[in-house]
């Protein structure tokens, strides 16, 4: 390993717990006539390092809301609670459009079309900040009007919008941070952005506990940490980019000019057509958490705190998702690059075998500490709150294994530009199943159980759509329209 990547090198030298957990399910699953050793290999390189990005990025969160728990007390988890769903806009607009990104970047890298990875990357990025600006402006202007549609509680409205305040200024940020990682891991080089956006959630870890702790400053300095942590992401993707190296990390597998083109009118279509469904499924989510808290809030204070803290350790316990969807997205799109549409489908339907058996693993884990974990949330652990997130916790780790089936097919078929099952998946998932079940849990003796079973409601309803619509092979048809041979735009 060469001197010039001393972080890479050291990376390679520490125990990598992450890395031998999903090789070693996913070498059992090949003894067993399951899955290709090689296909493996390469599947656990491109996934171990997302996993772990999702870890860093989730465990900043759920410190974040532990953070302002302890120092403010629950009105202040509730706050930030209620402000989710607006900074969550970020990542439905930003995450999507970078569905677009990943799709054209892995096609032409395996299709050896380097030239014309810029565009791509450049053209993603200028749609993803004249998209995020007027929400930014509005998040800026209105926030206790907005969090106040959600709640009637002062506190939480005050605490929360001042959060909103702030962090709305990140959000361009965030969506240009997606874009990069994306067109990375498209390049085959998961590693890189894992280093630079880890690096960030941990600098933002320290600066929100010096700001929460030693400036005293609340739920502000958790917005002020989010929204620095993420400027600074932005600045070395785009150096990055731009000179083709980082100190430490070495060369990029892509480079390009930052004063390119932007506007390209192709590239702008395709990048929209691919990302529209995309967009819309993860505005199923943010969307759905406006009136999903709303019904929340009925059961009261200590049960959105609850329900809160449990949607922490879902996403933390929904991370390999992250590494398997994503690996799944650049494996298939560069197998399609190749032209090879068999490898591409072998790579979709083993993915998922290793996605599944690794969730069950992580999930049983939480299930069994629920209780020790509920307890970190809150300053008092006699708290009312303690029980009830326990309760969901538990009821998150069961739910969450069938996002392994899900999350991995849709990785699949955003690589291949069939982005519109996945979206409709998520749809009758949250809209026809969980919604209503937490409504009917608020308003009747359903109780409790309502939110139980509506976790299970976002997970299979996904999970059954999108491996129907994989098998069916309609996306190999859809994906020429894609491939790097069916138009000609140099970078």
């Amino acid at each position: 390993m060469s001197g010039d990547h001393p972080l890479r090198e050291l990376l390679s030298r520490l125990p990598n717990p992450v890395h031998r957990l999903i090789l070693g399910i996913g070498l059992l699953l090949a003894r067993v006539g399951l899955a290709d050793e090689g296909r493996v290999r390469r599947t656990t390189d491109l996934a171990w390092p997302r996993i772990l990005t999702g870890v860093a990025r989730k465990s900043k969160t759920a410190v974040d809301i532990a953070m302002v728990g302890i120092a403010v007390g629950p009105a202040a988890i509730a706050g930030i609670g209620f402000a989710g769903p607006f900074w969550g806009l970020a990542f439905t607009v930003g995450g999507g459009l970078a569905t677009g990104t990943i799709a054209l970047v892995s096609q032409r890298y395996g299709a050896e079309a380097f030239d014309r990875i810029g565009q791509a990357v450049r053209t993603s990025a200028l749609l993803v900040v004249a998209t995020t600006l007027p929400l930014t402006a509005a998040l800026f202007a209105f926030p206790t009007e907005l969090i106040g549609l959600l709640t009637d509680d002062a506190r939480a409205i005050d605490l929360g919008g001042a959060y909103l305040r702030i962090v709305a200024l990140g959000i361009p940020f965030a969506g240009l941070n997606l874009v990069g990682g994306r067109a990375l891991i498209g390049a085959d080089d998961a590693r890189t952005p894992m280093l630079i956006r880890g690096g960030g959630a941990v600098a933002n870890i320290g600066i929100n506990a010096a700001l929460i702790f030693g400036a005293g400053m609340g739920v502000v300095g958790a917005a002020v940490g989010t929204v620095a942590s993420n400027v600074l992401v932005t600045a070395v993707f785009g150096l990055g980019f731009a000179v083709g190296r980082l100190p430490g990390l070495g060369p990029f597998p892509v480079s390009f000019s930052l004063r390119g083109r932007y506007v390209d009118t192709a590239t702008i279509r395709d990048v929209v057509r691919i990302s529209i469904p995309a967009v819309g499924r993860r505005s199923v989510w943010t969307g759905a958490r406006f009136p999903l808290l709303a019904f929340v809030a009925l059961f009261g204070s200590h049960v959105v705190a609850a329900y809160v803290i449990s949607r922490q350790v879902w996403g933390l316990i929904n991370t390999p998702g992250w590494g398997f969807a994503l690996a799944a997205s650049s494996l298939v799109g560069q197998s399609l690059g190749e032209n090879d549409e068999g490898l591409a489908e072998a790579y979709g339907h083993e993915i998922m075998r290793i996605s599944v058996v690794t969730y069950a693993v992580g999930a049983a884990v939480v299930f069994l500490l629920a209780d020790p974990i509920a307890v970190q949330f809150v300053d008092d652990p006699t708290s009312e709150t303690v029980p009830v997130t326990a309760a969901l916790v538990r009821a998150a780790a069961v739910a969450v294994i069938a996002r392994g089936v899900g999350g991995t097919y849709a990785g699949a078929l955003d690589a291949t530009g069939d982005t519109r099952w996945p979206f409709y998946s998520r749809v009758a998932g949250m809209f026809g199943v969980a919604l209503p079940l937490t409504y009917l849990g608020a308003t009747t003796t359903l109780g409790l159980w309502g939110l139980y079973v509506s976790y299970f409601g976002q997970s299979i309803v996904p999970a059954v759509v999108n491996r129907h619509r994989f098998s069916t092979g309609r996306w190999k048809a859809i994906s020429r329209r894609y491939r790097p041979d069916s138009t000609a735009v140099n970078d």
